[in-house]
């Protein structure tokens, strides 16, 4: 029998996954300045795989605009500017109003549990606060209340751009303590009014409102949005 190349596949696309989770998280954790290179050499030593599978995790989140390839010099951290930034933020409070206010109404009471439990562990970190921690806790407690989004092209957008957001380096600083205890309360208000019942305009407002004030407080520009 001829042996295939196909195991060989699997594991070159299973060394790719684990080379591009573990730069997405060093970007994530801040490991990595805004426009350091990310070199392919030194990752692929310290995970034990060739260059090749770390190769393509840098490409994979090239395309996602984690990190940019810049000519004669390869890839760095990206950041965007200042426009660029809060364009993309006030993209993403209509895209999260929307989607929060539609999904309203197709919630459980286990997903309301669920959002609860996880504001309560953003509540709890308040007093030995991580700025990286609090960004993962946000975002996955916002993917709980729009993922029941029933427009599948609005849930599709407000996901990517939650994504991109979570991740990539804006010219604000990083959240501080005091807009974390803030946000985490907003988390309780718009919990409230979902599960009174509100109307979906207030629930929308709210949840629009809500990460409107976040790029007021990363970068002083306050949104004729709000």
């Amino acid at each position: 029998m001829v042996p295939t190349s196909e195991p060989r596949r699997r594991g070159a696309q299973s060394k790719a996954d684990t080379a591009y989770a573990h730069i997405k998280e060093q970007i994530e954790r801040g490991a990595f300045e805004p426009y350091q290179r990310v070199l392919a050499a030194p990752i692929a030593a310290e995970l034990g795989v060739s260059g090749v599978p770390v190769r393509e995790a840098i490409q994979r989140l090239a395309a996602e605009g984690l990190l940019q390839i810049v000519h004669n010099v390869g890839a760095r951290v990206a950041v965007i500017d200042d426009h660029a930034y809060r364009a993309g933020m006030e993209a993403l409070a209509v895209l999260d109003g929307t989607a929060t206010s539609l999904a309203a109404g197709q919630l459980g009471a286990a997903d309301i549990e669920r959002a609860e439990e996880i504001n309560g562990s953003i509540l709890s970190m308040l007093d030995d606060f991580d700025p990286a921690l609090f960004e993962e806790l946000n975002a996955e407690f916002h993917e709980v209340l729009y993922s029941a989004c029933p427009n599948e092209r609005i849930l599709e957008l407000a996901r990517s751009e939650w994504k991109k957001f979570s991740s990539i380096r804006g010219p604000g600083a990083a959240v501080d303590l005091d807009r974390a205890r803030e946000s985490a309360e907003e988390h309780g208000e718009l919990l409230e009014l979902i599960r009174g019942s509100a109307p979906g305009a207030q629930i929308e407002q709210s949840a629009r409102r809500h990460v409107l004030k976040s790029l007021e407080a990363r970068t002083g520009h306050r949104s004729r949005l709000l």
